[in-house]
């Protein structure tokens, strides 16, 4: 068996935790203490999200994606996949070691896709970036933390509370989508959802493909 190697680490943006990144041959691990935040072979569920959030809404000229959390860039290389070339894809990642990772270690796994000319990388705080600007975003992918109850920055929090799905709801276009992933389930979230006016799909799905942990995605589109 191949050990695992450490790399790197980083603090959390609040400087209580601190992120790991690890390598065992091929293979890539972000951690958190003992938990595994993502490894580069459980790909499955993100790239889901990206899948429904772009075919909600194909056919939309020039539209403007926005991505919560750039992680191993699953999220990010599904979405440019499904969408054409006069797309626009931001990137928000709080965590400026996070992006270091991509363009050093784990650069072989995103494949350039961070030179693609669609993609804009922030390092900002996602919320901010929602609440900056009114009706300018066709989707918001949300691929943050664990997803609604999050384990990394307790600041997240507030990206899945009733002002953060507010903002999000004013920060998309008549029909966009907000498109959440989450390790697991949580009926609170899909009823915050609901009540800040959003049609919601839920839906399972596997890590990888058709194995390993089930995890859930909300497609919410704004009916405004």
């Amino acid at each position: 068996m191949i050990p695992w190697v450490q790399l790197d680490s980083a603090r959390t943006p609040d400087g209580g935790q601190e992120l790991r990144l690890k390598r065992r041959g091929a293979e890539f691990s972000i951690m958190l203490g003992t938990n595994e935040l993502m490894n580069s072979r459980l790909s499955g569920s993100e790239e889901v999200l990206a899948r429904l959030s772009c075919q909600r809404i194909a056919g939309r000229k020039r539209p403007s994606i926005l991505i919560g959390g750039l992680g191993m860039g699953f999220t990010l290389r599904a979405a440019l996949a499904a969408l054409d070339r006069n797309a626009a894809v931001t990137v928000a990642e709080l965590v400026p070691a996070v992006v270091a990772w991509a363009r050093g270690p784990m650069s072989g796994i995103f494949g350039g896709c961070l030179d693609d000319p669609r993609v804009t990388i922030r390092e900002a705080d996602v919320g901010q970036v929602i609440r900056a600007e009114k009706a300018a975003w066709d989707a918001i992918l949300l691929d943050v933390d664990n997803g609604p109850e999050g384990i990394v920055y307790e600041g997240n929090d507030t990206l899945y509370g009733a002002a953060g799905l507010a903002a999000a709801r004013a920060a998309l276009r008549p029909g966009g989508v907000l498109a959440v992933w989450s390790q697991g389930p949580d009926s609170g979230f899909t009823r915050r959802l609901k009540q800040a006016g959003f049609a919601v799909e839920e839906i399972n799905t596997r890590a990888n493909g058709k194995r390993g942990a089930r995890h859930v995605i909300w497609i919410a589109t704004n009916q405004g």
